[in-house]
């Protein structure tokens, strides 16, 4: 146990590092949830019933948002562990994929937005 805590404060700053990208995931994660929320908040409360296809748009956003919040949360946990144990046994591996998929599915939850803002104004 004295020796798993050297080790970890042997490299603290990296640590501390670690501890606020993944904060930064987490708020991320909870942004896009509340992306979906608001989509469908103002749709349902301040729109009427423009079209059945808007309806169904501001549902799927909502409920696609929040599936993709919480699968962010997941592999930001894990991710969250893996480098933590890769700090202590000095080795590095990048992100780069964690990074492609979760800029692709933001970059499609605002392509949703965007054809529900678009079914709204025709």
């Amino acid at each position: 146990m004295d020796e798993n805590k050297t080790l970890e404060s042997k490299y603290i700053q990296q640590h501390l590092a670690n501890e606020r990208t993944y904060l930064a995931w987490v708020r991320t994660s909870i942004a896009i949830i509340g992306i979906g929320f608001l989509a469908s908040s103002l749709h349902f409360n301040n729109i009427r019933s423009v079209s059945q296809a808007a309806d169904t748009i501001a549902v799927f956003v909502s409920i696609f948002s929040l599936l993709i919040g919480l699968i962010i949360l997941f592999f930001a946990t894990t991710h969250y562990f893996s480098v933590r144990k890769n700090i202590n046994s000095q080795t590095f591996e990048s992100a780069s994929n964690l990074i492609k998929i979760s800029s692709g599915i933001i970059f499609l939850i605002f392509l949703l937005l965007g054809i529900y803002l678009v079914s709204i104004l025709l």
